[in-house]
């Protein structure tokens, strides 16, 4: 069946995180952190409508000035959550710049920041390009979830990175699909009231509910599927997790949100036998990463944000990771990476085996 989304790395395995999910029917684009994005096309930012920010140190966020260059003379709304932190720093880099060309004739283009925790959103500001960007503080969205669409959701859990660091989760609420040779040979045309049904299939609407693709011909939902010109399938989740530390507690909100997940795009940019370093950093080493894709039983899993002390070592960094990612893996091969290498998480692996996190 036709994916909701696609999902791409902004950059190489040595570059800034970021993932770029292209919303295929919906005209539009999200963005996970705003790194480095000269890789994407001024095309392709001018679909994001939503940004998602796992925190705010530079490698992660320094890419917001493209976005605002790019989107300034533009009619549009771009909604960037993040941990506690986010909308202070959006004021901060807006209030770098001279604004005195703006003014209420300016392009409508307007910025909704919000910080996000699991107990609930603790600011939220609106600045739009016609008032200069001032800060307009608003009530905080009432929504548990970072963002609940019609089609989608996204998740979001709070790591330890030495601060609040998200993961976040894209979730397709309900795949459907239009099988177009039943269409055909049903003599119904493509147009806006697919859309609908669509919709409405997603929602869960009643079976009885009526369409009217051409004028005088009615079909209800239950037929369109009945009839096989629609079809359903569960939704994809894609999960994306960078700059975390090893430790049990961030193992265990990881593996929760990732559960079962059709994409894990998880960093795990150092070698094992400098475990030592990554932890005094509070990053993942490979085979750290690999292990906690296998714990969380995702489908396929992409490793990602290398550091650079590794630039001729990319193929260890990889082999790492899928000896301890790939279940078909011998044990003895995996053994010698071990991710629990710590004595005080010497038992963490069975553990883990007999109770997943």
């Amino acid at each position: 069946m036709t994916a909701l989304v696609q999902p791409r790395l902004i950059n190489e395995p040595f570059g800034d995180a970021g993932l770029l999910l292209d919303l295929r029917f919906g005209g539009r684009a999200i963005l996970f952190d705003l790194g480095d994005l000269t890789a994407l096309s001024a095309r392709e930012i001018l679909r994001v409508s939503h940004v998602f920010v796992s925190h705010m140190h530079m490698d992660h966020f320094a890419g917001f000035d493209r976005l605002l260059r790019l989107s300034l003379y533009r009619d549009k709304r771009v909604h960037i959550v993040g941990p506690p932190g986010l909308v202070r720093a959006v004021k901060a880099k807006l209030s770098a710049y001279t604004w005195n060309l703006l003014d209420e004739s300016s392009h409508d283009f307007t910025i909704m920041a919000s910080d996000w925790t699991e107990a609930g959103w603790t600011a939220h500001a609106v600045f739009r390009a016609r008032k200069a960007f001032s800060l307009e503080d608003e009530p905080c969205p009432t929504d548990v979830l970072p963002l609940d669409d019609p089609e989608f959701q996204v998740e979001a859990a709070t790591l330890d990175h030495g601060i609040p660091c998200l993961a976040f989760a894209f979730q397709e609420k309900r795949r459907i699909n239009v099988h177009k040779v039943r269409l055909d040979a049903l003599g119904l045309p493509v147009g806006p009231w697919l859309t609908e049904a669509k919709r409405a299939a997603r929602s869960d609407a009643d079976g009885g509910t009526q369409f009217t693709p051409i004028e005088g011909r009615r079909i209800t939902l239950h037929e369109l599927f009945g009839l096989g010109a629609l079809r359903s399938a569960p939704g994809q989740r894609i999960v994306y997790a960078t700059d975390l530390a090893f430790h049990p507690e961030n193992v265990s909100r990881l593996c929760g949100l990732a559960r079962g997940a059709d994409q894990l795009f998880i960093e795990g940019g150092f070698l094992q036998e400098d475990r030592h370093l990554a932890a005094s950093k509070k990053h993942l080493t490979a085979a750290q990463a690999g292990e906690i894709a296998r714990l969380a039983g995702v489908r396929s899993a992409c490793q990602m944000h290398f550091s650079p002390r590794y630039l001729l070592r990319e193929h260890e960094l990889s082999a790492e990771f899928r000896r301890n990612y790939d279940p078909a893996a011998p044990e003895a091969e995996r053994a010698g990476q071990r991710a629990y290498p710590y004595p005080e998480h010497a038992d963490m692996n069975s553990k883990a085996r007999r109770n997943p996190p």
